[in-house]
């Protein structure tokens, strides 16, 4: 079953949308990873720990949006290389509603189950 154009340029659309959306986030974001002041002077300890609460939070959200980033330009890539819409894994296709959810999904319904429950 071949995912109809349509729904290959809604998809394509989303991941391109999503892409810009994360990319703003990372710009604007870049500040709140950078390194907390080590001046006791100028910053009071509860502060500074609040700082590098805050610090760890926007690195791991940073973490999060990298990640994401790799999966969407994996996805518009296999757009590019017709491979958009097949299992990794078994090479089957992958639902339309699966891809609706998620448009940057890699594995079919039965794979992505066995890889969380492999003794099934």
């Amino acid at each position: 079953m071949m995912i109809d154009i349509t729904a290959l340029q809604t998809f394509r659309a989303q991941l391109e949308d999503e892409k810009r959306i994360l990319l703003e986030l990372e710009e604007s974001g870049k500040a709140a990873v950078a390194p907390v002041e080590l001046d006791q002077a100028s910053v009071g300890r509860l502060s500074r720990m609040d700082a590098m609460q805050g610090q760890a939070m926007a690195q791991a959200s940073h973490r999060r949006r990298e990640a994401r980033l790799r999966h969407i330009t994996a996805a518009l890539r296999r757009m590019e290389t017709g491979d958009y819409g097949r299992c990794l894994e078994c090479d089957e296709p992958i639902a339309e509603g699966r891809l609706r959810f998620d448009p940057s999904v890699v594995l079919c319904v039965r794979c992505a189950e066995h890889l969380v429950s492999p003794g099934h």
